[in-house]
């Protein structure tokens, strides 16, 4: 195989290439921490992007955002450069690349609707139990019942007051609504506010095909995802990922086994996406780790330990790059054998052994040749990357993302009409209608005779003695009134202290406001 049809990783003793027409049968990269996992991603990428295909990474370390600038000469690297008789080829040079962040500080924003990401996953992130997860499907459905967008996180907050709101009805129609359920999903969303969470739910949502994009001469862009600070919010992180490769597979089209990838997608850290996963969300993952390969699209998962990846998974990864292992428990040992058993076997290796011996830059590495089958694993030395190995500097990435296509397209933030506007302008008519009701009551009162109330209490007309309303008449109408009042301002009350802002108060008083007339 040669560089046309093949990224070279490295030599052992014979050149290793990664064949490009089956590089969207997935991977693995593995190894303990600082083994060499970053820049063995880094160096794949690196050959992706000379063949003209996309990639996208996240940058957990904040070093790899290096790749876009030129790499520094290090003696270091020119003798692997030497030892592995790639000395010849190699240069250093710098990758086109795109800067993205979710928070929207390190790179472009990158923004979602709410109605994208779906209850499925909404409920991963926000950790809800199987009832919560039920009552937040019912605010899915009666949004699309009822025309409602829900684009960001006040959208979701206005349904859920609706829905509480509504919970005898809705209950009737779409199954049990919990009062009690839907206040503790209210909490979990300020808990995600607080990670960030409301940078990443809104418009202008991302076009998927931004990162599809090649440089000015040809070669792949390298969208890199800030996501150092993302990592204190692991499951924003894992979600959002999920979510970006549900996407792919729903927009890209069906292009089969093409010479070469569509976009290679790197999930780095990616135990973050299984630990505590229910099975729904495993088989979902599962699924699209199957299906998108024939959308022209490589997963490529990169982890410390392969007993991470649920085995489902991990059998739909067939090219591999495993770095060194450490066997210091029970679970380590496992580990090590697992890794070992994945390999095709090479009679002149002990893998098992191997595996634990490994130095830093060193890995077994095994790929898909000929029909798909893996290669015989072998011990390999990877090859030194050509861009920087370091991250960038502030000015570096001010000016790589000022230089971007995509600069200026998501950095504003737009917020057309969605659930939260409509269901506040059917508040404020309820309110309106109220009023009008009010003051058509208190007219006819007027032509009553009855006691008119103003800001400073009840003012009797001037009656006669023979057209006075008796007393006893106007303290049933006064107790009335009186106790339709103090309903009303308990249940606003109450309702208001669940929903605990503003605008949930101001969206509480119009919405029962129109039920007022029933009392």
């Amino acid at each position: 195989m040669s560089k046309d049809t093949g990224i070279f990783v490295g030599a052992a003793p014979q050149d290793i290439f990664l064949n490009l027409k089956l590089a969207n049968r997935h991977g693995l990269i593995a190894g303990a921490t600082g083994t060499g996992k970053t820049v063995s991603l880094q160096i794949l990428a690196e050959g992706f992007s000379n063949a003209g295909v996309p990639v996208f990474c996240a940058d957990i370390k904040g070093d790899l955002s290096g790749i876009a600038m030129k790499g520094v000469e290090k003696d270091f690297l020119e003798k692997r450069a030497k030892d592995i008789g790639f000395a010849d080829e190699f240069s250093y040079t710098s990758f086109p690349a795109t800067f993205w962040d979710l928070l929207g500080e390190q790179g472009h924003p990158i923004r979602t609707t709410i109605s994208e990401v779906g209850p499925l996953l909404l409920a991963r992130l926000l950790e809800l139990n199987d009832t919560q997860e039920g009552v937040l499907n019912i605010v899915f459905e009666l949004a699309d019942d009822e025309g409602l967008l829900l684009l960001d996180l006040k959208d979701l907050r206005s349904m859920l007051a609706h829905v509480s709101d509504r919970a005898d009805e809705l209950s009737k129609h779409y199954g049990n609504v919990s009062k009690a359920s839907v206040g503790a999903i209210q909490r979990r969303l300020l808990v995600l506010e607080r990670q960030g969470g409301e940078n990443f739910f809104g418009e202008p949502a991302l076009n998927i095909r931004d990162f599809l994009r090649t440089g000015p001469d040809g070669r792949g862009m390298i969208n890199v995802l800030a996501a150092d600070k993302l990592m204190t919010a692991p499951r924003l992180y894992s979600v959002f990922l999920l979510w970006l490769l549900s996407e792919l597979f729903e927009e890209l089209p069906e292009v089969g086994d093409p010479e070469k990838p569509k976009l290679v997608f790197f999930f780095d850290e990616a135990h973050l996406l299984f630990n505590d996963a229910p099975k729904a969300l495993v088989e979902k993952v599962e699924q699209v780790v199957r299906l998108i390969r024939s959308k022209g699209v490589g997963v490529y998962f990169v982890t410390q330990n392969p007993l991470d990846i649920p085995e489902t998974v991990l059998s739909q990864l067939g090219n591999r790059v495993q770095h060194a292992l450490r066997a210091f428990t029970p679970r380590d040992q496992r580990a090590v054998r697992a890794a070992a058993e994945t390999f095709r076997p090479n009679p002149d290796l002990d893998t098992d052994r191997v595996i634990m011996e490994l130095g830093v830059g060193e890995a077994l590495v095994s790929t898909l040749e000929g029909k798909g089958i893996p290669s015989v694993v072998q011990r390999t030395l990877i090859r030194p990357p050509s861009s920087r190995l370091g991250p960038v500097t502030d000015a570096e990435r001010r000016e790589i993302i000022q230089a971007s296509p995509s600069f200026g397209v998501y950095e504003r933030v737009r917020d057309r009409e969605s659930a939260y506007e409509v269901l506040l302008q059917r508040a404020e008519e309820a309110q309106r209608q109220e009023e009008r009701q009010r003051a058509a009551e208190e007219e006819e009162w007027d032509r009553a005779g009855e006691p008119r109330r103003t800001r400073s209490g009840f003012q009797l007309p001037d009656f006669g003695r023979d057209d006075r309303p008796t007393r006893k008449s106007t303290q049933r109408r006064t107790q009335r009134r009186s106790s339709r009042d103090n309903a009303m301002e308990a249940g606003l009350k109450s309702a208001a202290r669940s929903i605990g802002n503003s605008l949930g108060r101001a969206l509480v008083r119009g919405l029962l406001g129109s039920l007022k007339r029933g009392f």
